[in-house]
């Protein structure tokens, strides 16, 4: 039987394998937060064409589809070169990502039919707005499982902090298509401005949760930037404007292309954020991989030493001596030792074992923000089904429960789960 150092230098192999899966998952969630940035803008371009009966917009259109191309194919090749960079990982969290990617390109390759459609006018401004949701939601789906399936804590809550920044970004981007359609329909709609109402709460929900996981100096960055941002003043003037409208009033046309344009420096802004939180992403990958490979270097060294009988004995009676499993399952770790190579077999069990615990507990507490947002999601979507309601009257009806009855909207999402099939079907 191979003696304990192998088993350690075999667990410290893992750990680096899952950190080289990581590192090729967020360059992925990299080249996907681009292809997010060009679809959202392509969404609004369309609704912006869409509601002015071909109008307007029709020449930006057509020149952002190039450029959504353009992302698309990156993201493919990306594809790509993980298959050849090393073999496809195993396991739950790996189905769930690969099964996010195959829905991504399901829909990536649907697009170019619905384009026609657009370019034709067949489609509603909603429809549109329903259809770039999906694909989107899609290109999130894929982010979200990268998040849930990060093995190492700190990269998990940066994960978690560019997820849900995303997440508000592209309801800032739902945001600008719905006042395209708005302002480019020339009318206001009850429906449409609860939905904008809706939209403006939950960007804010979601930067919350960014502003709680995310490096201090990016969301001091973030807030200093979104302070001084040029556009933001015609950006509230505009929600102004629409959101106080009447059912029925009319609105000005000529303001849907400021509307987007300031929306879309609004944007262009978050797209930044992103691309610091990428580039963290990628440091911190590189520099978690740099670690696991020092540390694989000592074990070897010491596995290259060997020991005497007498050594071997010191350290099997040690054994008994050191501390036992905790509460927490988790070894506690003796302290006072010289330089790493002089540790015993046993010091180090004791300290991968405590490293890997704490790993383990911080990884939970960033993995409880993910799963609050996707059971709220989920219920929502029951909700909708059920009662045959909007996703705005959905989440209103859940926060409204919350308020009387004095929970927490997780814990409502949870109770609309668990009783879904007693639920009344109003679309019966």
């Amino acid at each position: 039987m191979p003696p304990p150092l192998h088993y350690l230098i075999a667990a410290r192999q893992s750990e680096m394998t899952e950190l080289e899966q990581i590192r090729n998952a967020c360059a992925l969630v990299t080249r996907v937060s681009a292809l997010i940035h060009q679809l959202q803008k392509e969404r609004g371009l369309s609704n912006l064409l869409l509601a002015s009966g071909g109008m307007q917009g029709a020449a930006a259109l057509a020149q952002q589809v190039l450029a959504v191309d353009e992302a698309i194919a990156t993201v493919r090749g990306e594809l790509d070169a993980m298959r050849t960079k090393q073999p496809f990982a195993a396991g739950r969290h790996a189905a769930r990502l690969f099964n996010a990617i195959a829905y991504l390109l399901q829909g990536l390759e649907a697009l170019p039919a619905w384009r026609g459609r657009v370019r034709a006018l067949v489609p509603t401004p909603e429809e549109s707005t329903a259809a770039f949701i999906r694909l989107v939601a899609g290109c999130l789906a894929l982010v979200f499982e990268a998040a849930d399936s990060a093995c190492d804590p700190d990269i998990s809550r940066l994960l978690v902090a560019m997820f849900h920044f995303m997440q508000g970004k592209e309801l800032a981007g739902q945001e600008r298509a719905t006042g395209a359609a708005a302002f480019g329909s020339g009318v206001q709609e009850g429906t449409r401005q609860r939905h904008w109402l809706h939209l403006i709460e939950s960007q804010e929900q979601c930067f919350q949760v960014f502003a709680e996981f995310a490096p201090p100096a990016v969301v001091e960055q973030w807030r200093a930037d979104a302070e001084h941002c040029p556009d933001i003043a015609t950006i509230e003037r505009l929600r102004r404007v629409a959101c106080t409208a009447q059912t029925g009033d009319a609105l000005d046309v000529s303001q849907g292309e400021r509307w987007f344009a300031a929306c879309t420096m609004r944007l262009d802004a978050m797209y930044v954020v992103e691309g610091r939180l990428a580039d963290g992403l990628a440091q911190m990958c590189a520099a978690k991989l740099e670690v696991a490979c020092s540390a694989m270097q000592v074990l070897l060294r010491q596995e290259g030493q060997g020991a005497d009988d007498e050594r071997k004995m010191d350290e099997g009676l040690a054994f008994f001596s050191a501390p036992v499993q905790g509460p927490s399952g988790a070894l506690t770790l003796a302290t006072g030792y010289g330089p790493q190579l002089d540790r015993s077999i046993l010091s180090l069990v004791q300290e991968q074992a405590q490293r890997l615990h704490a790993m383990q507990a911080e990884i939970d507490t960033a993995r409880t923000a993910l799963n609050e947002r996707k059971a709220i999601e989920r219920a929502k979507g029951v909700l909708m089904h059920l009662r045959q309601i909007s996703e705005s009257d959905a989440h209103k009806l859940m926060r409204q429960t919350a308020m009387n009855q004095n929970r927490r909207m997780l814990d409502v999402a949870e109770a609309v789960l668990s009783t879904a099939d007693l639920l009344p079907n109003a679309g019966k």
